[in-house]
């Protein structure tokens, strides 16, 4: 558990974070109006599916109204491209970011200068949340560019106070070089790009445990508590979770505070969120696991209502905060692995690897069908100190585990250190090779 003090309700910039709900839920409630409004004035997409669907923003008189509204997907992200979500003029768009669109056409975001004030401000939230203070020095090393992370990260350690070394993704070394020579407090990073500085910092020589790094502020993928365990050991930091994604507004929508990392507060006066069964889109109760929705409340550029992010979690009540909590993502409903009737993600197979002593968290999940029947094939590394005797009882243990735990049979290959692709971003630990 962290030594990190709990903020004081007191201060100006903290105090929404400490509301009562009646007082959350009454904004929420008066934005939401407004959000509502503002989509179907101004977006030709929301006016027609709010007509299709036979609903107008006047139907909305409390939150569980939002019901009635339709979903917005990726794929009407996608079919308005480039910038008919926009609900501005193009003029008054500050800045324009994209997904990297690797299974698709790009999904584009746009902001005004407004949304970048409250984004920084959102960043700036989490990283008080996590930790960090205004007299820190972060190392973003979140990739800068089209992508979310970088700017987003920078823009909000800067607004809190912070000095900012904007190394952004990649050369790897020279991360370790800039680690060592100005002494960060806290890194924002990819969990799956840490572990590669980790590699290189360990390759080097660098007792990683020594370094000035006080806060790990990890997002962007999935990620367990068995990784979390990993890295608060190997760094002696606290290691935090952020969330967000570019449709919504970018990392910085819901945030791990350091005094009990227990799931990331949402930060509902911004921010709508709404459990729902994949299959039925029947919103469901609190605490029941779910696709996680949101709607803006307070974008101007670009509104998002009632988004379906396709990732898995539940809601919970607030502890830290008085906004609610979201349970660290479990999974994407479109990243499920179907295997002979038994569903699991690659965060369950991450679970068990950390149990395995000679088994480093470096892994794919690689997807077959040679003949009639699927075959998963889990390809993970070795760690160093793993003599190579040593590797054929890990794979045993590993093959074994997943059998018991999750059951079903999969192929486990033990690798040499540093024999997969190293990511600078997101890992890719889903590869599926099956025919279509």
């Amino acid at each position: 558990m962290s030594s990190v003090a709990p903020l004081s309700p007191q201060t100006p910039e903290t105090d929404i974070e400490f509301a009562s709900r009646d007082r959350i839920s009454a904004l929420q409630l008066d934005r939401l109006k407004w959000s509502l409004q503002h989509a179907y004035n101004n977006v030709p997409h929301y006016r027609n599916a709010f007509d299709n669907a036979g609903v107008h923003p006047s139907d909305l008189v409390e939150l569980a109204d939002l019901a009635k509204f339709p979903f917005t997907t990726k794929a009407d992200l996608r079919a308005n491209y480039p910038f008919g979500m926009f609900a501005v003029p193009r003029e008054q768009v500050s800045r324009v970011h994209a997904s990297s669109g690797t299974t698709g056409q790009p999904t584009v975001v746009g902001y005004t200068s407004n949304d970048l004030n409250n984004w920084a401000d959102l960043i700036a939230r989490s990283l008080r949340a996590s930790g960090v203070r205004p007299t820190d020095t972060v190392h973003v090393a979140y990739g800068y560019g089209l992508f979310t992370g970088g700017l987003g990260a920078h823009y909000g350690a800067e607004r809190l106070g912070c000095t900012v070394i904007p190394m952004s993704g990649g050369m790897t070394d020279r991360q370790v070089q800039l680690i060592e020579d100005f002494k960060p407090d806290a890194i924002m990073v990819t969990p799956s790009y840490m572990l590669t500085i980790l590699d290189a910092m360990i390759a080097k020589g660098v007792d990683p445990a020594a370094t000035s790094l006080r806060v790990g502020v990890f997002g962007a993928e999935p990620w367990t508590e068995q990784m979390r365990a990993e890295l608060e050991k190997v760094l002696a930091i606290d290691a935090v979770d952020i969330y967000g994604l570019s449709e919504v507004i970018g990392p910085g929508v819901a945030m791990e505070c350091a005094e009990t990392k227990d799931g990331l507060h949402i930060w509902e006066d911004h921010f709508y969120p709404e459990i729902i069964d994949p299959e039925t889109g029947e919103v469901l109760p609190e605490g029941a696991e779910g696709e996680l929705v949101f709607t803006s409340l307070t974008k101007e550029a670009m509104p998002v209502i009632r988004y379906r992010t396709r990732d898995l979690t539940r809601l919970l009540p607030g502890t830290a905060r008085s906004m609610r909590r979201m349970q660290k993502i479990t999974g994407r409903s479109d990243d499920m692995i179907i295997l002979r009737g038994v569903n699991l993600f690659p965060t369950q197979i991450e679970e068990i690897i950390l149990t395995v002593p000679a088994l480093a968290p470096q892994f794919q999940c690689i997807l077959d069908r040679p003949s009639r029947m699927d075959i998963l094939t889990v390809r993970v590394e070795a760690r160093p100190d793993a003599l190579p005797d040593q590797h054929g009882a890990a794979a045993d243990q590993l093959r074994k585990q997943i059998k018991n735990r999750i059951g079903v049979s999969v192929e486990v290959e033990v690798l040499p250190p540093a024999a997969l692709e190293r990511s600078i971003g997101k890992a890719k630990r889903l590869i599926d090779n099956r025919r279509p």
